[in-house]
């Protein structure tokens, strides 16, 4: 699992995952998150807006897994 570092107290799922280099865009998120390839604590998520805390984890179908983690 590859901690993902962010400086505020949460971060938006879609900002997430491209700060997390999983997309390179918003749309190119929306599209990943509409197919279903996307879960948070292990729950399928869709909302692009899902806001994230340190502690959470994003799993990405054929991309990876990723923990949000504060950073200092």
């Amino acid at each position: 699992m590859k901690p993902i570092s962010i400086q505020t107290e949460y971060i938006k799922l879609d900002q997430f995952l491209k700060l997390a280099d999983c997309v390179s865009t918003g749309g190119m998120a929306k599209a990943l998150l509409q197919e279903g390839q996307v879960r948070v604590n292990g729950e399928p998520e869709e909302r692009r807006g899902r806001k994230l805390y340190p502690g959470d984890t994003v799993e990405v179908e054929d991309i990876g897994r990723f923990e949000v983690t504060a950073g200092a």
